[in-house]
């Protein structure tokens, strides 16, 4: 019975995709072509429909965090998924921004004229159809439609379905405003079925070209490992913060305070503490204090949990899961460590590549901390909010890749383009 139900089900899905795929890669012929001024027009377009539209937006989410808070789905995700007029407007500014960007598309790489008169040179090009997969975050559905089109990509998204009824909503504004312009509406589409869908997706080679997975670890673990179409992972964040023996006591707390709580749900918030011993009995006392202040849960090593309970600030001990999780709310691990070398050993166990901060005054200290440690983003004296492609001036980012091939870190439009040579040569053989 169980064969019976899955098979149509596999070949359904299949089906849809291949649908979506076969009308994405028409679509993408057209985007491939247009000028910078047809997708900036478009672009100021696609953002006018969706501010007049904000009621409808704001009504779909709302429904959707009904449902959420009826699940009991966590604070911290219901953040992620929240979206209020203002946060509409961040989002339609940030279609606007993207607009007054620079087109990759067409730039020179490099070139040259060989010896015998051929002249080369390396531009870049739109990948052509890209699958995106994510989860409650109904903002990644316009920054993937406004990326791609301003890099000549196709998008299949799939939002996660939490955020079904806003992606629904978004998404039809979206074609809508598309249509318009006389750009096809399936250079945007929205796949609403369930993993099968995902699994047809990451497996449509010939199709699709590239999918980029953004959330949580499992996601995108799962996208990796059944993908046979390329992928470029967008990791977790469990991001660190390390005071340096040679740290400012106010940099230090501004510092770790704005990593954990100026929006602890996102991926580039802070996930853990760390303090050079020199300087821990010195600074951690203030830094419990304007961290609990904030409202946020320690959970210390030994050391620091010493510390802790002289002050008198409520802490939990931290155990070996506490140092490698993800936490996205308002908890944090803390530990006292060694040295330089003991932080960035720590780090090296239990980081996930994203965004590692090191606050110091020693220039020799940052420089090495800077050289060894393995991350897409390594911030010296600067908050790990800053991780993020509008900070970065991408006007808005698909992701932040964590790999190391082709991208990493914050992902803007240069990094949705591919390279060709072109040859140009006056009769020359071989």
């Amino acid at each position: 019975m169980t064969n019976t139900i899955d098979q149509p089900t596999r070949a359904d899905a299949t089906s849809r995709v291949e649908r979506a795929g076969g009308a994405a890669r028409v679509a993408a012929q057209r985007l491939a072509v247009l000028t910078r001024a047809d997708k900036d027009a478009a672009l100021h377009a696609l953002a006018d429909a969706l501010l007049a539209a904000t009621d409808r937006i704001v009504a779909a989410n709302e429904a959707d965090l009904a449902r959420g808070r009826e699940s009991g789905m966590a604070e911290g995700l219901q953040d992620r998924l929240r979206l209020d007029p203002e946060r509409v407007a961040a989002i339609v500014e940030a279609l606007r921004q993207l607009a007054g960007l620079p087109d990759p598309v067409g730039d020179i790489v490099r070139g040259s004229t060989l010896a015998n008169g051929l002249q080369l040179r390396q531009i870049r090009v739109p990948m052509g159809v890209v699958g995106m997969i994510y989860e409650a975050r109904p903002n990644v559905t316009v920054d993937a439609a406004g990326l791609g089109l301003k890099s000549g990509n196709a998008m299949i998204l799939r939002g996660g379905s939490a955020a079904a009824d806003t992606n629904r909503v978004i998404v039809g504004v979206l074609r809508e405003a598309l249509a318009q312009q006389g750009i096809p509406a399936d250079a945007v589409q929205l796949l609403d079925g369930g993993h099968e869908d995902v699994n047809a997706l990451i497996t449509a080679r010939g199709l699709v070209d590239l999918v980029i997975p953004r959330g949580s670890d499992r996601l995108i673990q799962a996208v990796v490992q059944g993908a046979t179409v390329p992928v470029i992972e967008t990791g977790v964040g469990n991001c660190h913060v390390y005071v340096d023996a040679a740290a400012d006591l106010d940099q230090a707390v501004a510092i770790a305070v704005n990593s954990k709580t100026h929006r602890p749900s996102v991926c580039n918030a802070a996930e853990s503490l760390l303090v050079h011993r020199d300087i821990a009995d010195a600074v951690l006392p203030a830094l419990y204090d304007a961290l609990t202040s904030a409202g946020v849960v320690l959970h210390t090593d030994q050391r620091a949990g010493e510390i802790a309970g002289r002050h008198g600030t409520p802490y939990t001990p931290a155990t070996e899961d506490d140092f490698g999780t993800e936490y996205l709310d308002l908890q944090l691990s803390v530990a006292v460590v060694d040295d330089l070398d003991a932080a960035i050993a720590h780090i090296g166990r239990y980081g996930s590549g994203h965004t590692e901060v090191i606050v110091t005054a020693d220039r020799a200290a940052a420089r090495q901390f800077v050289a060894r440690v393995d991350a897409a983003v390594v911030a010296v004296n600067a908050s790990s909010r800053f991780t993020d492609g509008g900070e970065f001036g991408f006007g808005a980012e698909i992701g932040i890749s964590t790999q190391k091939l082709h991208a990493r870190g914050p992902m803007g439009l240069q990094e949705l383009t591919s390279t060709k040579w072109v040859v140009e040569g006056d009769g020359q053989v071989r």
